[in-house]
Protein backbone atom coordinates (compact mmCIF):
# COMPACT_ATOMS: atom_id res chain seq x y z
CA UNK A 1 0.00 0.00 0.00
CA UNK A 2 1.09 3.72 -0.80
CA UNK A 3 -0.56 6.59 1.55
CA UNK A 4 -0.52 10.33 1.48
CA UNK A 5 -0.48 11.02 4.72
CA UNK A 6 -1.64 15.14 5.87
CA UNK A 7 -1.21 16.32 9.74
CA UNK A 8 -2.45 19.90 10.55
CA UNK A 9 -1.33 21.21 13.98
CA UNK A 10 -2.83 24.73 14.82
CA UNK A 11 -2.23 26.54 17.81
CA UNK A 12 -4.28 29.68 18.48
CA UNK A 13 -3.18 31.52 21.40
CA UNK A 14 -5.80 34.55 22.78
CA UNK A 15 -2.66 36.88 23.30
CA UNK A 16 0.35 37.49 21.31
CA UNK A 17 3.39 35.00 21.92
CA UNK A 18 6.77 36.59 21.11
CA UNK A 19 8.54 33.42 20.59
CA UNK A 20 8.52 29.97 20.94
CA UNK A 21 10.48 26.60 20.28
CA UNK A 22 9.61 23.84 19.43
CA UNK A 23 10.45 19.79 18.32
CA UNK A 24 8.34 18.18 16.22
CA UNK A 25 8.43 14.62 15.63
CA UNK A 26 6.55 14.11 12.10
CA UNK A 27 8.26 12.61 9.75
CA UNK A 28 7.60 8.67 9.93
CA UNK A 29 10.71 6.47 10.26
CA UNK A 30 11.98 4.02 8.15
CA UNK A 31 11.16 0.52 9.60
CA UNK A 32 10.46 -2.96 8.49
CA UNK A 33 7.59 -2.50 6.06
CA UNK A 34 7.76 0.54 5.70
CA UNK A 35 9.56 3.16 3.26
CA UNK A 36 9.30 6.65 3.67
CA UNK A 37 8.88 8.12 -0.01
CA UNK A 38 8.82 11.81 0.54
CA UNK A 39 8.26 14.17 3.06
CA UNK A 40 7.94 18.19 3.46
CA UNK A 41 6.88 20.33 6.83
CA UNK A 42 5.94 23.86 6.51
CA UNK A 43 5.70 25.83 9.74
CA UNK A 44 4.16 29.59 9.81
CA UNK A 45 5.13 31.74 10.64
CA UNK A 46 8.47 30.99 9.32
CA UNK A 47 11.02 29.84 11.79
CA UNK A 48 13.80 31.84 12.41
CA UNK A 49 15.90 28.98 12.76
CA UNK A 50 15.30 25.10 11.72
CA UNK A 51 17.03 21.78 12.01
CA UNK A 52 16.95 17.88 11.19
CA UNK A 53 18.38 15.26 13.65
CA UNK A 54 18.13 11.72 14.56
CA UNK A 55 17.54 10.67 18.24
CA UNK A 56 18.54 8.44 20.75
CA UNK A 57 15.94 6.00 19.32
CA UNK A 58 16.18 6.66 15.76
CA UNK A 59 12.78 8.70 15.76
CA UNK A 60 13.42 11.76 13.36
CA UNK A 61 13.49 15.36 14.88
CA UNK A 62 12.88 18.94 13.77
CA UNK A 63 13.71 21.63 15.60
CA UNK A 64 12.36 24.83 15.06
CA UNK A 65 12.42 28.59 16.52
CA UNK A 66 9.74 31.45 15.79
CA UNK A 67 11.06 34.35 16.61
CA UNK A 68 8.96 36.77 15.57
CA UNK A 69 5.62 37.69 17.63
CA UNK A 70 2.35 35.77 16.21
CA UNK A 71 -1.23 34.41 18.01
CA UNK A 72 -0.98 31.09 15.58
CA UNK A 73 1.06 28.79 14.89
CA UNK A 74 0.43 26.24 11.94
CA UNK A 75 2.65 23.18 11.77
CA UNK A 76 1.64 20.72 8.04
CA UNK A 77 3.19 17.95 6.74
CA UNK A 78 3.03 15.87 4.07
CA UNK A 79 4.15 12.76 3.98
CA UNK A 80 4.60 9.24 1.24
CA UNK A 81 4.79 6.29 2.33
CA UNK A 82 4.77 2.52 1.27
CA UNK A 83 3.67 -0.09 3.65
CA UNK A 84 4.10 -3.33 3.43
CA UNK A 85 3.69 -5.45 6.26
CA UNK A 86 2.22 -8.87 5.11
CA UNK A 87 5.87 -10.88 5.25
CA UNK A 88 6.65 -9.87 8.29
CA UNK A 89 3.08 -10.13 9.97
CA UNK A 90 3.34 -14.13 8.01
CA UNK A 91 6.40 -14.28 10.42
CA UNK A 92 4.68 -13.73 13.87
CA UNK A 93 3.10 -17.13 13.58
CA UNK A 94 6.10 -18.84 13.00
CA UNK A 95 7.58 -21.19 15.86
CA UNK A 96 10.12 -19.01 16.13
CA UNK A 97 8.51 -16.27 17.47
CA UNK A 98 5.24 -18.09 18.49
CA UNK A 99 6.99 -20.93 20.92
CA UNK A 100 9.16 -18.77 23.09
CA UNK A 101 8.45 -19.07 26.75
CA UNK A 102 8.20 -16.52 29.13
CA UNK A 103 10.34 -18.50 31.03
CA UNK A 104 13.10 -18.85 28.26
CA UNK A 105 12.81 -15.32 27.02
CA UNK A 106 13.80 -14.00 30.80
CA UNK A 107 17.18 -16.39 30.55
CA UNK A 108 17.59 -15.10 26.88
CA UNK A 109 17.58 -11.42 28.31
CA UNK A 110 20.58 -12.37 30.39
CA UNK A 111 22.89 -12.17 27.28
CA UNK A 112 24.75 -9.78 26.07
CA UNK A 113 23.78 -10.05 22.31
CA UNK A 114 23.58 -6.81 20.88
CA UNK A 115 19.76 -6.91 20.15
CA UNK A 116 19.02 -8.05 23.48
CA UNK A 117 20.86 -5.30 25.12
CA UNK A 118 19.43 -2.63 22.79
CA UNK A 119 15.68 -4.21 23.95
CA UNK A 120 16.68 -4.10 27.87
CA UNK A 121 16.64 -0.53 27.75
CA UNK A 122 12.97 -0.74 27.20
CA UNK A 123 12.48 -2.97 30.66
CA UNK A 124 13.52 0.09 32.89
CA UNK A 125 11.08 3.21 34.23
CA UNK A 126 10.44 5.96 32.07
CA UNK A 127 9.11 9.34 32.33
CA UNK A 128 4.99 8.44 32.54
CA UNK A 129 5.93 4.22 32.92
CA UNK A 130 7.18 4.90 36.79
CA UNK A 131 7.45 1.33 39.10
CA UNK A 132 3.75 0.16 39.24
CA UNK A 133 1.65 -1.35 41.76
CA UNK A 134 0.61 -4.62 42.59
CA UNK A 135 -2.41 -4.23 40.58
CA UNK A 136 -0.58 -4.19 37.22
CA UNK A 137 1.40 -6.99 38.34
CA UNK A 138 -1.62 -8.78 38.75
CA UNK A 139 -3.13 -7.75 35.76
CA UNK A 140 -0.12 -9.29 33.72
CA UNK A 141 0.37 -12.36 35.44
CA UNK A 142 -3.55 -13.23 34.38
CA UNK A 143 -1.68 -13.24 30.76
CA UNK A 144 2.15 -14.31 31.38
CA UNK A 145 2.84 -17.37 33.09
CA UNK A 146 6.73 -19.31 33.31
CA UNK A 147 5.57 -22.00 30.48
CA UNK A 148 3.20 -19.73 28.15
CA UNK A 149 4.25 -18.14 24.94
CA UNK A 150 5.07 -14.60 25.19
CA UNK A 151 3.51 -14.24 21.85
CA UNK A 152 0.65 -15.62 22.96
CA UNK A 153 0.34 -14.07 26.53
CA UNK A 154 0.56 -10.62 24.64
CA UNK A 155 -2.25 -11.45 21.79
CA UNK A 156 -4.32 -12.08 24.81
CA UNK A 157 -2.84 -9.27 27.01
CA UNK A 158 -4.24 -6.90 23.81
CA UNK A 159 -7.80 -8.29 23.98
CA UNK A 160 -7.94 -8.21 27.56
CA UNK A 161 -7.19 -4.28 27.54
CA UNK A 162 -9.80 -4.26 24.57
CA UNK A 163 -12.42 -6.04 26.57
CA UNK A 164 -11.91 -4.27 29.89
CA UNK A 165 -11.14 -0.97 29.33
CA UNK A 166 -13.44 1.60 27.05
CA UNK A 167 -12.36 4.66 24.77
CA UNK A 168 -13.45 7.67 26.12
CA UNK A 169 -11.44 10.62 24.65
CA UNK A 170 -10.86 13.95 27.26
CA UNK A 171 -11.30 11.66 30.17
CA UNK A 172 -7.56 11.74 30.42
CA UNK A 173 -4.43 13.85 30.31
CA UNK A 174 -0.52 12.82 28.65
CA UNK A 175 -0.25 13.18 32.50
CA UNK A 176 -3.17 11.25 34.01
CA UNK A 177 -0.93 8.18 35.80
CA UNK A 178 -1.27 4.80 34.43
CA UNK A 179 -2.36 3.71 38.04
CA UNK A 180 -5.41 6.31 37.64
CA UNK A 181 -6.62 4.42 34.15
CA UNK A 182 -6.10 0.94 35.46
CA UNK A 183 -9.27 2.02 38.08
CA UNK A 184 -11.43 4.22 35.84
CA UNK A 185 -10.74 1.88 32.70
CA UNK A 186 -11.10 4.50 30.74
CA UNK A 187 -8.91 6.32 28.11
CA UNK A 188 -7.69 6.63 24.92
CA UNK A 189 -5.35 5.09 22.78
CA UNK A 190 -2.05 6.22 24.46
CA UNK A 191 -3.37 4.86 27.84
CA UNK A 192 -3.91 1.67 26.77
CA UNK A 193 -0.48 1.08 25.17
CA UNK A 194 1.02 2.32 28.38
CA UNK A 195 -0.92 0.41 30.47
CA UNK A 196 0.26 -2.64 28.08
CA UNK A 197 3.82 -1.75 28.81
CA UNK A 198 3.36 -1.52 32.45
CA UNK A 199 2.40 -4.86 32.39
CA UNK A 200 4.72 -6.27 30.28
CA UNK A 201 8.07 -4.56 32.08
CA UNK A 202 6.11 -5.38 35.25
CA UNK A 203 7.02 -9.05 34.56
CA UNK A 204 10.53 -8.35 33.14
CA UNK A 205 9.86 -8.03 29.73
CA UNK A 206 10.98 -5.27 27.23
CA UNK A 207 8.07 -2.93 25.47
CA UNK A 208 8.13 -0.10 23.67
CA UNK A 209 5.30 2.63 22.75
CA UNK A 210 4.81 3.82 19.11
CA UNK A 211 3.33 6.62 17.97
CA UNK A 212 2.11 6.87 13.99
CA UNK A 213 -0.98 6.96 12.12
CA UNK A 214 -3.99 4.58 11.78
CA UNK A 215 -6.20 5.06 8.69
CA UNK A 216 -9.84 5.14 9.14
CA UNK A 217 -12.15 3.14 6.50
CA UNK A 218 -15.50 4.22 6.13
CA UNK A 219 -18.34 2.03 6.48
CA UNK A 220 -19.88 0.07 3.59
CA UNK A 221 -21.50 2.78 1.23
CA UNK A 222 -20.44 5.76 3.03
CA UNK A 223 -17.64 7.86 2.16
CA UNK A 224 -14.39 9.04 3.78
CA UNK A 225 -15.10 11.67 6.00
CA UNK A 226 -11.81 14.83 5.61
CA UNK A 227 -10.19 14.59 9.17
CA UNK A 228 -11.64 11.38 10.38
CA UNK A 229 -8.14 9.39 10.47
CA UNK A 230 -6.12 10.15 13.76
CA UNK A 231 -2.58 10.33 15.48
CA UNK A 232 -2.45 6.72 16.54
CA UNK A 233 -0.74 4.82 19.65
CA UNK A 234 0.05 1.42 20.22
CA UNK A 235 2.83 -1.03 21.79
CA UNK A 236 5.15 -3.60 20.76
CA UNK A 237 7.21 -6.36 22.98
CA UNK A 238 10.72 -8.37 22.59
CA UNK A 239 10.76 -11.68 21.81
CA UNK A 240 14.59 -12.74 22.30
CA UNK A 241 15.97 -14.57 18.95
CA UNK A 242 12.74 -13.12 17.16
CA UNK A 243 12.50 -9.38 17.61
CA UNK A 244 9.83 -7.03 18.01
CA UNK A 245 6.03 -8.10 17.51
CA UNK A 246 3.50 -5.13 17.39
CA UNK A 247 0.08 -5.21 19.11
CA UNK A 248 -2.67 -2.44 18.98
CA UNK A 249 -4.64 -3.08 21.85
CA UNK A 250 -7.35 -0.15 21.01
CA UNK A 251 -8.40 -2.15 18.26
CA UNK A 252 -7.85 -5.41 19.25
CA UNK A 253 -5.16 -6.56 16.39
CA UNK A 254 -1.84 -6.84 15.22
CA UNK A 255 -0.72 -4.06 12.82
CA UNK A 256 -0.63 -4.02 9.18
CA UNK A 257 -0.67 -1.66 6.55
CA UNK A 258 -3.62 0.00 7.63
CA UNK A 259 -0.66 1.36 10.56
CA UNK A 260 1.96 4.27 9.81
CA UNK A 261 4.80 4.21 12.23
CA UNK A 262 6.12 7.90 13.20
CA UNK A 263 8.85 6.62 15.88
CA UNK A 264 8.92 5.04 19.26
CA UNK A 265 10.61 4.97 22.61
CA UNK A 266 10.05 4.14 26.18
CA UNK A 267 6.45 5.71 26.71
CA UNK A 268 4.59 9.21 24.93
CA UNK A 269 7.18 11.49 26.14
CA UNK A 270 10.08 10.46 24.39
CA UNK A 271 7.67 10.58 21.05
CA UNK A 272 5.01 13.50 21.19
CA UNK A 273 3.88 15.02 17.67
CA UNK A 274 4.87 18.52 18.55
CA UNK A 275 6.42 20.02 21.86
CA UNK A 276 7.84 23.25 22.96
CA UNK A 277 8.11 26.33 25.08
CA UNK A 278 6.26 29.74 24.55
CA UNK A 279 7.01 33.36 25.70
CA UNK A 280 3.74 34.88 26.28
CA UNK A 281 0.62 35.07 28.38
CA UNK A 282 -2.85 33.71 28.15
CA UNK A 283 -3.86 30.54 26.97
CA UNK A 284 -3.74 28.17 23.75
CA UNK A 285 -6.29 25.98 21.69
CA UNK A 286 -4.94 23.39 19.94
CA UNK A 287 -6.10 21.50 16.73
CA UNK A 288 -5.22 18.77 14.96
CA UNK A 289 -6.32 17.00 11.91
CA UNK A 290 -5.05 14.15 10.11
CA UNK A 291 -5.65 12.56 6.58
CA UNK A 292 -4.64 9.44 4.85
CA UNK A 293 -5.16 8.74 1.25
CA UNK A 294 -4.50 5.05 0.01
CA UNK A 295 -2.96 5.66 -3.37
CA UNK A 296 -2.70 2.00 -4.13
Amino acid sequence: MIFNVQHITKYEYNAPVSYGHNIAMLRPRESKGQELLDYKIQITPQPTEISERIDFFGNNITRFSVQTEHKVLLVKTRSKIVRDYSKIHESFYTSKCKDITMNEALLALKSNDHDVLDAKQYILESIFIRKTDAKIREYAELSFKGNRSVFDAAYELMLRIYTDFKFVAGITSISTPIEEVMIKKKGVCQDFAQIAIACIRSIGLPARYISGYIETLPAKGKEKMVGADASHAWFAIFIPGFGWVDFDPTNNQIPLNQHIVVGWGRDYYDVPPLKGVVYGSGESDLKVSVDITAIV
